[in-house]
């Protein structure tokens, strides 16, 4: 036989092999999480389920899903066992304390300019550079302004 005709089967056999290898090892992990498992450890099943571990047993675990409710589920059905932070963020709400030792970052950029609020009024800048042609042009609005406001509203033509 030819190798060439041979690498197309060796090369389906090496995949075969590592996809089989990644597969063991996500079922070892699995396995080990599951066997660290303890009473009072917050525990997510396969269905999506919150509940706290009661009792472990070979095969099965009692959880408590309520105050009161307990039901026993294959181990295998364990999907994450969560730890007491992440556990009690998800069931009971609880959101953990911010560290706010560093700078806070103010929503507007007033603190920024190092001015109080009568500074800031006047302090007020146009960041639109003028010309002198920008300069005529802003006489010749404020006369046609002042032209409009002789007793005419916006669109009212001159009666005879």
């Amino acid at each position: 036989m030819n190798p060439v005709t041979l690498l197309p089967f060796i090369v389906l056999i090496g995949a075969m092999f590592l996809m089989t290898r990644s597969a063991k090892k996500k079922q070892a992990a699995a396995a080990a999480m599951r066997n660290e498992m303890q009473p009072g450890t917050g525990v997510r099943t396969i269905g999506g389920m919150y509940a706290t571990v009661k009792e472990l047993h070979d095969d099965t675990v009692l959880l408590e899903v309520a105050p009161g409710v307990h039901a026993i589920y294959a181990k295998n059905a364990i999907g994450a066992v969560l730890d007491d932070a992440e556990y009690n963020r998800i069931v009971h709400g609880d959101t953990p304390e911010l560290d706010v030792d560093g700078a806070v970052v103010p929503d507007d950029a007033s603190s920024l300019t190092g001015l109080d609020d009568a500074e800031s009024d006047d302090a007020k800048t146009d960041l639109v550079k003028k010309t002198d042609s920008d300069k005529g042009d802003e006489d010749e609005a404020k006369a046609e302004d002042e032209k409009k406001s002789d007793g005419k509203a916006d669109g009212e033509a001159d009666a005879k």
